[in-house]
């Protein structure tokens, strides 16, 4: 079970550091949300575009 745990950390780590990369990266924020968008989907994940933005809004730290 222990073992579980430190993968579950990993992966979630992972995610969020692929997450800040992409917020950071020097693009616009319309060409990236979209980028989010497309990948989301690809995975069959669907959102809304007030999801993603709030989306952004967690991952980037800020409460707009």
């Amino acid at each position: 079970m222990k073992a579980l745990t430190y993968i579950s950390a990993f992966i979630g780590g992972a995610i969020a550091g692929c997450a800040a990369a992409l917020l950071f990266a020097p693009e616009k924020g319309a060409d990236v949300r979209n980028k989010i968008v497309v990948c989301l989907r690809r995975k069959g994940i669907k959102l809304s575009d007030s999801e993603v933005d709030a989306l952004v809004a967690e991952l980037a730290g800020s409460e707009d």
